[in-house]
């Protein structure tokens, strides 16, 4: 009985020994293939593998730790021209919201502009007869751009008067007999309030400063 036993184990491991060796694949008993090329291809750089020790784990995260913070993103903003009283009141505002340092009143100004003017016409009407006529000769024309010409027309606007005296010579070459120089707006001094690093944490405080900038926005600088 034994030796039956005996014999049937050395049987047993003879049939598994051709079996994991695929010797049995012709009477269709092959060994499944364990291999998976799948997530060999799915390694990325497994060479850039390096193993560490506890002690260099810890280091490498105390260096982490201690890295400092990328600064956050800031931007550059401005609003004016102020005049003196506007810009005591905006003083006084910025003061009590802002951080100090982080904003400023410059002296700034806005230069005088010049236009090549039709008018002051007595009506609606005499405007549009003008208009109609200006259209005849195919020259532009728009609002003066401020209450004090109107009713009126523009022909040109220039930021000094000798261009805007070379326009009306133009113009007069075209049939425009009279136009005449005018200073569309004189030039004004004042200040500026300048912001140069405003992030979010200073926006929430930039909302309470809106009343004290007397109908000016906030911009991007120049």
């Amino acid at each position: 009985m034994l030796r039956l036993v005996a014999l049937l184990l050395v049987l047993a491991n003879g049939i598994y020994y051709a079996w994991s060796q695929n010797a049995l694949r012709a009477w269709g008993l092959e060994r499944p293939t364990q291999a998976e090329p799948q997530r060999v291809r799915q390694q990325i750089r497994p060479e850039a593998l390096k193993l560490v020790s506890a002690e260099e784990a810890r280091s490498i995260a105390a260096a982490a730790q201690a890295a400092p913070a990328a600064p956050a993103p800031t931007e550059c903003l401005q609003a004016g021209l102020f005049g003196d009283a506007e810009a005591a009141l905006l003083r006084t505002r910025a003061e009590a919201l802002l951080p100090a340092g982080s904003w400023s009143l410059v002296p700034g100004s806005t230069p005088a502009r010049w236009i090549v003017y039709m008018g002051r016409y007595p009506s609606a009407d005499y405007v549009a007869k003008k208009r109609g006529e200006l259209r005849a000769l195919h020259v532009a024309f728009e609002a003066p751009g401020s209450p004090a010409l109107e009713p009126g027309l523009s022909l040109g606007s220039y930021a000094t008067q000798s261009e805007a005296n070379a326009g009306m010579a133009a113009l007069a070459q075209r049939g425009v007999r009279t136009a005449r120089v005018v200073e569309q707006r004189p030039a004004v001094q004042g200040q500026t309030l300048r912001l140069p690093a405003v992030d979010e944490a200073m926006r929430p405080a930039l909302q309470g400063l809106a009343p004290a900038l007397a109908g000016h926005t906030l911009q991007p600088c120049g």
